[in-house]
C-alpha cells in the first residue's frame, strides 16, 4: 500500500488526467486501435514504476516472436505481475484473469481496455467458452497472457503447480507458448516498503507447436514450470 501511495504522490498532477483518460478508453475501446490503447497503458505503467521506485530488469526480449499470435505463461506472484510485463513487452497483449478481480478498481478499467476475459473457475461451461474465444483470437493474431498457477503464490519466488487446463487455449490455437519467469514481482505491492526494488522479467525460449503437439496439457504445464523454476533458481541463487 505504501508504494501505491508513493506512485500516486509522485504523479499527483498526472493522476487525475490519466485516470479520466483510462476510464474514457475503457468505455470507448472501439474508437482506438489495440496499439493506441497499449501505448496509453504503457505510459501509465512507466510513470507509476518511476514514481514508485521500481526498476524492471528485462531478459530474453529476443525470444518474443515478431509475428503476433502467441501466449505468455508466467508464474504468478501478485497484483503487480501484469504491470511488470507491460513495461517489459512492446507487443500489445491481453489477459485471462480470475473472475474475482474483475471489479477491482483500476484493474477493471485496464482489463476493459485490453478486452480481457475473466474466467469463473467454478463454471466449466463458461471456462470452456473463454478458452474457445481466446484460441480463436490468438489464431487471428492477438496475444494473450494466462497465469497457469491459477492464483498467486504467497511464498515469494516459490512456484506453485501449473494447471494443465491453462494451456488448452494454446493447444487449440497451435500457437507459440512463451514461458515467463518473474522474480521479486511480489515486492512492489506485497511488502510494506518504499525502498527501491528491481523486478526481473525473463522471456524464455518459445515452445512451438511442433515441440508440444504430441504432449498432454499436464505435460506441457510441467515442462513450462520446470523451465521457469530453473531460471528463478539460477538468478535467485546468484543474489545470495
Amino acid at each position: 500500500m505504501k508504494r501505491i501511495l508513493l506512485m500516486v504522490f509522485k504523479n499527483i498532477l498526472l493522476v487525475p488526467v490519466m485516470w479520466c483518460k483510462l476510464c474514457y478508453y475503457a468505455g470507448h475501446v472501439e474508437k482506438y486501435t489495440e496499439q493506441q490503447i497499449y501505448k496509453m497503458l504503457t505510459f501509465i505503467v512507466l510513470r507509476a514504476n518511476k514514481g514508485g521506485r521500481v526498476t524492471i530488469d528485462v531478459h530474453g526480449k529476443e525470444n518474443i516472436p515478431e509475428k503476433d499470435g502467441f501466449m505468455f505463461f508466467p508464474n504468478h506472484q501478485g497484483m503487480y505481475d501484469v504491470l511488470a510485463i507491460v513495461e517489459a513487452c512492446s507487443h500489445p497483449f491481453s489477459v485471462v484473469a480470475k473472475k474475482e478481480v474483475e471489479n477491482v478498481q483500476f484493474l477493471k478499467q485496464v482489463f476493459k481496455c485490453m478486452k480481457a476475459y475473466t474466467m469463473d473457475r467454478s463454471d466449466v461451461r463458461q471456462a470452456m467458452k473463454v478458452i474457445t474465444a481466446v484460441s480463436k483470437e490468438v489464431e487471428n493474431g492477438r496475444n494473450y497472457l494466462i497465469f497457469p498457477e491459477g492464483t498467486r503464490s504467497k511464498n515469494g519466488n516459490h512456484v506453485q503447480e501449473f494447471k494443465g487446463g491453462s494451456f488448452k487455449a494454446a493447444t487449440k490455437a497451435k500457437c507459440p507458448i512463451i514461458p515467463v519467469a518473474l522474480i521479486d514481482s511480489f515486492k512492489p505491492f506485497d511488502t510494506n516498503s518504499i525502498e527501491p526494488v528491481t523486478v526481473q522479467v525473463h522471456f524464455l525460449k518459445p515452445m512451438l507447436y511442433e515441440e508440444y503437439k504430441d504432449m498432454k496439457t499436464n505435460e506441457i504445464a510441467a515442462e513450462v514450470k520446470r523451465r521457469i523454476e530453473e531460471v528463478i533458481e539460477k538468478n535467485t541463487s546468484e543474489q545470495k
